[in-house]
């Protein structure tokens, strides 16, 4: 069964206040083109998870999307700094910074992927972060030890780009796979968006090579550049020109709406086949 979408459907599935995992790590291999679908829909309340964001967070606290944020880090790491309209909505109080550590986020992954309440995490001690998030011990029953557990984050959906995808729903990553491939065992659904839509014999011929199976995914979009301006291995690098064209709009309403604008005619123009 085809589970083809165009990006104004596969958006449409995502319901204000659900909580978003969103793969990719930083500028790389980011769902770019429907974090910008669910601005233009006006999504609202939406909690968004990710071991370190940019662009993709950044957008969406621009756009009034987010009202939380469960993150390590959000940044442009040493191209642009930090990100401002996450910035201005935390310090306005717009957005809920829940700060976690990046393996903080993995853990709460795990328990969900393995279907347990919580995750045992080391290497808490000394740091704020249990205060700030509400990280409680539990006794280990062999050893009497205590430990922090980290509680699961089960998200409604995981958005993923990658580089290959049949019409069912099997991708395949090139490069580093990041949280992707847990996130997609973790939520509750999945939705791709992908480079190229390939027959399913691409998959026969390298089984090994599948990283998320059809079963998990309900919807896939035909996306060439959809990761963009982040970049996308091996087949285009972070464009730093258009980045920094959205970075010196920060803050503009008007600028935002040009931004969605000018990026529409790319994203949404791919021919569903059904």
């Amino acid at each position: 069964m085809s589970k083809l979408h165009s990006l104004q459907e596969a958006a449409a599935l995502i319901e204000d206040g659900q909580l978003i995992a969103l793969g990719g790590n930083s500028l790389s291999r980011t769902p770019s083109a429907l974090v910008r679908e669910l601005a233009r829909q006006g999504r609202r309340g939406l909690c968004l998870v990710k071991t370190a964001g940019a662009y993709d967070i950044d957008l969406l606290c621009a756009a009034g999307a987010a009202a939380e944020v469960r993150s390590g880090y959000v940044g442009y790491e040493n191209l642009f700094g930090m990100a401002p309209s996450y910035r201005r909505g935390v310090e306005g109080g717009t957005v809920r910074a829940v700060e976690h550590v990046c393996y903080t986020v993995i853990a709460g992954l795990r328990a969900s992927a393995y279907g347990l309440p919580s995750q045992p995490v080391a290497g808490m001690e000394g740091s704020d972060t249990p205060a700030l998030t509400g990280f409680r011990k539990a006794e280990d029953p062999y050893t009497g030890k205590k430990v922090y557990m980290i509680p699961r984050i089960r998200p409604d959906w995981a958005l993923l780009h990658v580089q290959h995808a049949d019409a069912g729903g099997n991708a395949r990553i090139d490069g580093g796979t990041f949280e992707d491939v847990l996130m997609s065992r973790a939520a509750e659904g999945v939705i791709l968006t992908a480079e190229r839509i390939v027959e399913t014999d691409f998959f026969e011929e390298k089984p090994e090579r599948t990283n998320i199976p059809a079963f998990l995914v309900r919807a896939v979009v035909h996306a060439p550049g959809g990761a963009a301006p982040a970049s996308c291995f091996p087949l285009y690098d972070t464009d730093e020109d258009a980045l920094s064209r959205f970075l010196e709009g920060a803050g503009d309403p008007e600028s935002l709406r040009g931004h969605l604008k000018e990026w529409e005619e790319r994203d949404r123009p791919a021919a569903v086949r059904r």
